[in-house]
C-alpha cells in the first residue's frame, strides 16, 4: 500500500507543476501564394510596361476621358520564354476596332517578359488577363498603368 500512495502523491506533484516548453526564437516566413502573388503583379507590370513600350503611337498620355470609349478584357497564354501561345478577347462591348486593337498590340510585344518559373503551371505556361481602356481617338491604357480616369470632360 505505501507504493501506491507514493505514486499516487508523485502524480498529484506533477499534475501541480506548470511545465514551460522551451520554444525556439519566432520566426516570421512569408506565405508561399503571398510571394507569388507580389510575383505575379511584379510580371504584369513587366508586360503592360513592354505592350506600352512597343506601341507608342497607340498608348494614351494623361488621364482617361470619364465616360470610355471601350474595355476590352484579353486573356492571354504565355509560355516559358515570353511567347504568346494564344490570345483572346474575354470581354468587351463590341468595339470591334478596339478589340483588334488592343489584340495587334499585344501580338507587335512580343516576345513578352520570361516569366519566373513559380508562376508556370505544370505546362510551363502563365495564362494572364489584361484590361486595354480605350477613348474615343482609339488610343488605350493598361488598367495595370493606367492614370485614374478624369471626373469630367474639359
Amino acid at each position: 500500500m505505501h507504493r501506491l500512495s507514493l505514486a499516487a502523491l508523485g502524480v498529484v506533484a506533477v499534475a501541480g507543476c506548470t511545465i514551460t516548453p522551451l520554444t525556439p526564437h519566432e520566426t516570421v516566413s512569408t506565405p508561399v501564394a503571398a510571394i507569388n502573388s507580389a510575383t505575379l503583379d511584379q510580371y504584369r507590370d513587366a508586360v503592360a510596361r513592354r505592350i506600352v513600350e512597343r506601341n507608342p503611337s497607340y498608348v494614351l498620355q494623361g488621364r482617361p476621358q470619364p465616360m470610355l470609349r471601350s474595355l476590352v478584357v484579353v486573356s492571354f497564354t504565355v509560355d516559358r520564354y515570353g511567347h504568346i501561345v494564344e490570345s483572346s478577347v474575354y470581354r468587351t462591348n463590341g468595339d470591334d476596332e478596339a478589340e483588334s486593337t488592343a489584340l495587334a498590340t499585344l501580338r507587335r510585344s512580343a516576345p513578352l517578359p520570361q516569366p519566373p518559373g513559380k508562376l508556370l503551371n505544370g505546362r510551363g505556361q502563365l495564362e494572364l488577363f489584361e484590361d486595354w481602356l480605350f477613348n474615343d481617338n482609339g488610343k488605350f491604357q493598361l488598367r495595370e498603368l493606367a492614370s485614374p480616369q478624369a471626373e469630367t470632360y474639359d
